[in-house]
């Protein structure tokens, strides 16, 4: 038995977890990245060992002692350095895990709790579909129609094409670095390696600038759905009928056109029926307006939501986006069906509603669709719990479809079933549900919707702010009350600023959307492909054209942003 014991202490710690005599890591040992994440402590003393159904359990001496070689071999190496990892034969099974709690006691868990192996192919499309689905998608029939009908079409496709292919860059950049193991890298740090602390920072700030702008647009769209929310309470309490003096259109399913700038419409001015006098409906107005008082009745609710420390509270609502978007998916389906389609493409004859083609606003729509199929900055993070990592590029490719798919159902739809006439096309909101009444009771449903859906988004939002900006400078994500009560509320002042003076979504949704993509989307995932192809000599001039023109076409599409 000792001599059994004597053999076990003599066998190697570094033996090869794979067979393939390919896949060497550093110092020319074996090992599968996929298991690092998987190698956790296993072992604590004293061993109070809390189970699911709060059994006290021990740990064994042959797990204590085990646990005290490990730690042995750790301490012989740095950190970073994964030569004398412990391999899969001396860790128990993925069932005896446990892990550490702040307590001092460990929870059982049933197999690996951080890393890969969690997540189906179709749970993985659809987490990303939920991520990738934001705001961008109320503005795709405005997109549409400054970018013309049949080019409007052809943008969504090319552009998405084009954002899926930066993305792949993006997955396949970890890849491309030899003799370092990266299966724990984000892109920042695929950054960092390249362009030193320049990359780190420059993406650093344009991640923030992303984060900020997507803030942005949720307080300009919440003060709008909370403003027609409060109207149409208003509206059904006194029992007004219709409060928009605007042109629109008669009938049971209305459509209004709510720019000044269209005041001349043949549509027919909705009146104002209400059985309230006027001195108390001035008196709502003046309390209850978009752009004086609502946006600042969400600093009593949001502010006090963003300093909280942990976002694992409003992570549990994240079922309200995909609410939300089958909502709308339903809602949009609902309007066409009602009000029918109506295109004009006649091109001899002038006439007011025709519908355009091409027209020179398109690059409004490249840089909303920037923005709307923007996901570089975490797709790492997505795709290392894929079950099959394998299946990575096919999964992110589906994703990526049904995204496209989704975009072009709304806004072709939404932009085919404006009524055109009476009204022009040119009505069409950036917000397509300001093209209905506030007494509309399916687009209120998908207000409220919205409105839960972006009080819970937006904390988590800050979170991610505070921990990319505070974490980076001061290495704590909440080194003081004061600190983040600094960063929150000029987020906040940012955000009711631009909804008192500028709630042009489209405009945000642009400006953000073709800033952080310039870095994320066009310019590093290009770079960093030349310089690897480079290192490794297999970089050809066909290679070094196309991925310049990619770089070329993204800046582009920033200084058009500022030009239309």
């Amino acid at each position: 038995m000792q001599s059994s014991n004597m053999e076990d202490d003599t066998k190697p710690l570094l033996i090869p977890v794979g067979g393939d005599e390919s896949d060497y890591g550093i110092m020319n040992i074996q090992f599968d990245p996929a298991d690092l994440k998987c190698k956790r402590p296993f072992h604590i003393e004293p061993s109070n060992i809390v189970s699911v159904n709060d059994d006290m359990q021990r740990v064994t001496d042959e797990a204590a002692a085990m646990n005290k070689r490990i730690h042995y071999y750790n301490k012989l190496t740095s950190p970073s350095d994964r030569a004398l990892i412990a391999p899969d034969h001396v860790l128990p099974a993925q069932e005896e895990i446990y892990v550490y709690s702040p307590l001092g006691t460990a929870f059982k868990i049933d197999g690996c709790t951080d890393g890969y192996g969690k997540n189906s192919s179709i749970v993985t499309i659809f987490m990303i579909w939920n991520t990738m689905m934001g705001t961008s998608i109320l503005s795709m029939p405005w997109g549409i129609k400054q970018a013309g009908f049949t080019n409007g079409i052809c943008l969504i496709l090319l552009m998405g094409s084009l954002m899926l292919y930066c993305c792949y860059r993006v997955v396949k950049s970890r890849t491309m670095i030899p003799l370092i193991d990266t299966s724990n890298w984000e892109f920042p740090d695929v950054c960092k390696y390249y362009f030193g602390s320049f990359g780190q920072w420059s993406s650093l700030f344009f991640s923030v600038v992303s984060l900020v702008g997507a803030m942005v647009v949720y307080w300009v769209l919440m003060s709008n759905f909370l403003f027609n929310t409060g109207k149409f309470i208003y509206n059904y309490v006194h029992n007004i009928n219709v409060t928009d003096l605007v042109p629109g259109t008669n009938g049971s399913y209305q459509v209004i056109c709510p720019g000044d700038a269209h005041a001349n419409q043949s549509g027919n001015k909705n009146g104002m029926f209400a059985s309230v006098n006027s001195t108390d409906f001035e008196l709502f107005q003046e309390w209850w307006s978009k752009s004086r008082t609502v946006p600042f009745y969400l600093i009593g609710v949001l502010l006090p939501l963003l300093n909280f420390k942990s976002p694992s509270f409003f992570a549990k609502f994240n079922m309200l986006g995909t609410a939300s978007v089958v909502y709308l998916v339903f809602l949009v389906a609902l309007k066409a069906a009602h009000l029918g389609f109506h295109l004009e493409f006649n091109w001899l004859t002038g006439n007011r509603v025709f519908v355009p083609e091409f027209r020179i606003q398109f690059p409004q729509l490249t840089g909303v669709l920037t923005l709307a199929f923007f996901i570089h900055n975490c797709v790492i993070t997505l795709l290392k719990n894929n079950k099959n990592q394998e299946n990575n590029v096919r999964d992110l490719s589906i994703a990526y479809f049904l995204v496209g798919l989704t975009y072009l159902y709304v806004g072709l739809l939404i932009f085919a079933a404006f009524p055109s006439p009476p009204l022009s096309k040119d009505c069409i909101e950036q917000n397509f549900l300001d093209n209905f009444p506030s007494n509309d009771v399916t687009s209120c449903v998908a207000r409220l919707f919205l409105l839960f859906q972006m009080i819970t988004v937006y904390p988590l939002l800050g979170y991610l702010a505070r921990v990319q900006l505070l974490g980076h400078i001061f290495g704590n994500v909440y080194p003081s009350i004061f600190h983040v009560l600094v960063l929150n509320i000029a987020i906040v002042g940012i955000g009711v600023t631009m909804a008192i003076f500028y709630p042009n979504i489209g405009g945000i949704i642009r400006y953000s959307g073709a800033t952080c993509g310039l870095s994320f989307v066009f310019v590093y995932p290009s770079l960093i492909y030349i310089i690897s192809l480079h290192q490794s000599g297999q970089l050809t001039w066909s290679a070094l054209i196309v991925h310049i023109f990619i770089i070329i076409l993204g800046l582009a599409n920033l200084i058009a942003q500022f030009l239309l």
